[in-house]
């Protein structure tokens, strides 16, 4: 057996399991979606889409949404409790933040009179602890007319 055939299982077993890693986690966030922050929509009925991701401490992560005139909007953000006092902004297209959750706020209401693309910020604070634990930070959104 050659060593490029041994590097070559390698590869594979290694991309095997870091797929297999990315779906279980993919499954846990989609579960502490469902369980954590689904409820903060009541009264709103949620879209289909699934905007969440698996973050550690000191992660940065942005999404942009695009919100239709004429509907009442309800977007809730949540993040396990594991990642500490996560951070969220909105800004608008001219990169003006309209929102924060800096007042302890879990979701933000409004009200669209015209299309208009937002961009949510996630920032997780740094830790000093010699074991970063990921955890899921998500972003659902519903609407009524």
């Amino acid at each position: 057996m050659s060593v490029k055939s041994i590097n070559m299982k390698q590869t594979t077993l290694l991309l095997a399991l870091v797929t297999l890693f990315a779906a279980q986690a993919n499954a846990q966030c989609r579960n502490f979606t469902k369980k954590n922050c689904l409820p903060l929509l009541e009264g709103y009925v949620q879209n289909d889409n699934y905007n969440s991701a698996v973050l550690i401490p000191g992660d940065e992560a942005e999404l942009e949404l695009t919100f239709l005139g004429g509907s009442d909007y309800r977007v809730a953000i949540c993040a396990h409790p594991v990642l500490g006092a996560v951070e969220f902004d909105v800004v608008d297209e001219q990169n003006i933040r309209i929102w924060s959750n800096s007042d302890g706020s879990d979701h933000l209401d409004f009200r669209m009179e015209n299309a208009q693309r937002l961009r949510f910020r996630v920032k997780v604070p740094d830790t000093d602890a010699a074991i970063l634990h990921e955890g899921c930070v998500s972003i659902v959104i519903g609407s009524k007319e």
